[in-house]
């Protein structure tokens, strides 16, 4: 895996697993890597990756059955789109509209 530098590693570990769960390389329900194989696979330290399935964890998004593993919940990829759905819409649509503005582009243009 290739981090950028400008965000921690953390973050894009969970990014990168979101995103593994919308294309369906991670199905609901089904078991991910443990700490320690993921770690390995990316080549990060384990507590970087714990760090990553804790707020994973915490949002709903995956689960741990205690002494099997880590696995992916029922309802991730609704939870996934709608957080990122959310964060377009108050984060990226308003910088992306007053960029329009200045430079003056006409939604139709877009459209095209």
């Amino acid at each position: 895996m290739d981090f950028e530098n400008n965000k921690p590693i953390w973050l894009q570990i969970y990014e990168g697993i979101c995103e593994r769960i919308l294309s369906g390389q991670f199905l609901p329900e089904q078991r991910i890597p443990s700490v320690r194989e993921y770690g390995a696979e990316i080549g990060v330290n384990p507590n970087t990756v714990m760090r990553t399935y804790e707020k994973l964890t915490a949002e709903g998004i995956v689960y741990n059955r205690r002494g099997i593993g880590y696995f992916v919940s029922a309802d991730a990829p609704d939870r996934i789109r709608e957080a990122q759905r959310q964060h377009f819409m108050e984060n990226e649509v308003p910088a992306f509209l007053r960029r329009m503005q200045l430079l003056d582009i006409n939604p139709a243009e877009i459209i095209k």
